[in-house]
């Protein structure tokens, strides 16, 4: 056993031993989140807040650079908006918390506590929409919603969670289905580019799709315990709710039309996939760009040798080219027991200096990602780490899309799928005849579902692995969060 091995966190569970422990152990011992005194609802402390905010800005900027602006719709919805669209409202029944009492006045109409929007924005947009001159509306919202939950468990199923919902009208089914693939592509780049989270991106399913969505298309992770989460879906909605909510304009022919519409979502959820697929026994592992600090310079023996003041000229150094940093200047703590903090922390480079490296001229660098320090020279210091930090995020990226593919099995029959769920921990590849009823006894015999029929397709056979019938695509099942 190597000396890295041996000086795990001792208050974190090793994964090997129990993933469901060990994940509540990282998300509560560095304060991402607490348990709040109404069962299935999260408290995000300032750390794991700062890492939603993060999410959020990039999100943001991608909607704004695509003409999208930010709107807020309201919190409670009547029971009567959410029952014009049956499919819909069947889809989410279970899951709705209703308020009947305003101070102490009975409601005269149940009130629904939002578990998503569509409803009262296409009341509103029934109400502003007249000319296609007008197309597209282009709206999105950062806000909360509530499902009722009967199992939680912190960002990744909670009663209330954060997220965007984004809600768009346009004139042809062509400008719809480009706006839902332009927004998948976003939650790509998110997952990917900003979180180092490899993703498959494909459509749903029909009995896996969003209640009263034409299609919904979806990114979807694979986490270190070889599940499947559902990182982010964008739904074609077709003319559902535009009909059912009488949403018209007068068209370029003078006549009246519904218009296209589209929604789609990304929620805090994409947190606990952060987590899942990039840390380990210590702790968190964030990759730099998603990182509230992307390093913590620890001073050793910072009254001696001039230490502190070389220590200001680094991190001004730093900021100025762009980098988030902090110092750990604690005297009520050891150097040990700092390097360990920001190991669990999930600090991408920590940086450790005293009088000895000053005499050198240099720093180590420490980076967590491999958990591997070098020497790095004092000289240019700013230009070093910041390289160092893009190698870590391109790694980290790497890393993770190797562990996917290694544990991504093609299967022919059902002996060969069930081995892949049940023993290998991973996702199935599998050739598929589109079927409910056939997915619905998969899903009952094993657990697992079709995560997503990828846009990349390969032919791994002309026949349904399940059926024998002639294939209409390659899919991916696997069990999930």
């Amino acid at each position: 056993m190597s000396k890295n091995e041996k000086q795990f966190v001792e208050e974190i569970t090793k994964m090997e031993d129990d993933f469901a422990q060990w994940y509540t152990d990282v998300i509560t011992k560095t304060e991402l989140v607490d348990y709040s005194p109404v069962k299935g609802f999260m408290v995000m402390r300032p750390y794991g807040f700062a890492i939603w905010e993060k999410i959020r800005d990039y999100a943001d900027g991608l909607f704004k650079e695509t003409g999208h602006k930010n709107v807020y719709f309201p919190l409670l919805i009547p029971e009567s908006l959410l029952n014009k669209e049956a499919e819909h409202v069947e889809g989410f029944a279970p899951e709705v918390a209703w308020v009947t009492q305003g101070g102490n006045k009975v409601l005269e109409e149940r009130l629904a506590v939002r578990p998503t929007s569509e409803t009262i924005i296409c009341t509103m947009y029934a109400k502003w929409l007249n000319s296609y001159r007008q197309l597209p509306f282009l709206y999105n919202q950062w806000n909360s919603v509530v499902r009722w939950e009967k199992t939680t468990r912190p960002f990744l199923r909670t009663s209330e969670f954060l997220w965007q919902e984004g809600h768009t009208l346009h004139e042809t089914k062509e400008e719809a289905m480009e706006e839902t693939m332009q927004q998948l592509a976003a939650y790509k780049s998110v997952a990917e580019d900003l979180l180092a989270m490899p993703v498959i991106d494909g459509r749903k399913s029909d009995s896996e799709k969003f209640a009263g969505a034409d299609a919904t298309y979806t990114i979807e992770a694979m986490m270190h315990d070889g599940k499947a989460l559902q990182s982010g879906t964008s739904h074609f909605l077709g003319k559902h709710f535009t009909e059912a909510f009488d949403i018209t304009f007068s068209d370029r022919e003078g006549n009246l039309s519904h218009p296209y519409h589209t929604s789609w979502g990304l929620s805090t959820r994409v947190i606990g996939g952060l987590i899942m697929v990039h840390s380990d026994n210590r702790g968190l592992v964030l990759p730099p760009r998603v990182a509230p600090t992307q390093v913590r310079i620890i001073p050793i023996a910072a009254n001696k040798g001039g230490v502190m003041e070389v220590v200001d000229v680094i991190e001004k150094d730093l900021k100025a080219k762009g980098i988030s940093v902090e110092v750990d200047d604690r005297d009520n703590y050891s150097p040990g027991w700092k390097f360990n903090d920001a190991e669990m922390n999930g600090i991408p480079v920590r940086i450790e200096i005293g009088p000895k490296d000053i005499e050198k001229n240099q720093a180590l660098a420490f980076r967590r990602d491999e958990l591997t320090k070098e020497e790095v020279a004092l000289d240019n210091i700013g230009e070093t780490i910041k390289n160092l930090l893009d190698d870590i995020q391109t790694n980290m990226f790497n890393k993770a899309k190797k562990y996917r593919d290694e544990r991504t099995y093609p299967a022919r029959n059902m002996e060969e799928f069930v081995d892949i769920i049940e023993n290998k921990a991973g996702f199935a590849k599998v050739m598929w005849k589109d079927n409910d009823e056939n997915e619905a006894k998969i899903k009952e015999l094993t657990g697992a579902t079709i995560r997503v029929i990828p846009f990349e397709q390969e032919n791994l056979g002309e026949n349904c692995f399940y059926s024998g019938e002639k294939a209409d695509h390659m899919v991916i099942f696997a069990k999930a969060y």
